[in-house]
């Protein structure tokens, strides 16, 4: 990756999905996740690692700087005081196409549930939303397959 991009997991439900993407980061230079809510961690609330997590990460919790936020507001604030570009990965009308999207060299991405998407609080003080053109049936991705893909297109 060659911009520095901070992702930004709002909510995730599944162990499974954030541990993906936690490997997916990794490989392509993320420089921090901010896990936001109900999402899962690395570790549980002992701090003993979880077996469930690392199974799927494969050891990227250890190379890619995270922490854990109550909420998004103060994290979105922060960020965007740092100098860092607000991106929401959803799908409302209006959203850029994510292909034509171009970023800043500083960008967050925030990506949501996989039922409810990102938060209202969050689209609103989002600088831009982009989607993924969906040309099948379905009318989206899995959030780990589309975090990779967003974050592949956005580096």
């Amino acid at each position: 990756m060659t911009k520095t991009c901070v992702l930004v997991l709002e909510n995730i439900r599944s162990v499974e999905n954030a541990g993906s993407i936690f490997r997916t980061a990794d490989g392509l230079g993320v420089s921090k996740i901010i896990l936001i809510g109900t999402t899962p961690a690395p570790v549980d609330r002992f701090g003993r690692k979880r077996a469930d997590f690392a199974k799927v990460s494969l050891g990227a919790e250890d190379s890619v700087e995270w922490e854990y936020r109550e909420e998004i507001g103060s994290v979105i604030k922060g960020l965007k005081s740092d100098g860092f570009m607000i991106i929401a990965l959803e799908q409302p009308p209006g959203a850029k196409n994510l292909r034509e999207f171009k970023t800043k060299e500083l960008f967050a991405l925030v990506v949501g549930n996989e039922v409810h998407g990102v938060s209202k609080e969050a689209l609103a003080k989002a600088d831009a939303i982009v989607e993924i053109p969906m040309l099948g049936r379905k009318e989206s991705l899995n959030v780990s397959v589309s975090t990779g893909i967003a974050l592949f297109v956005l580096s």
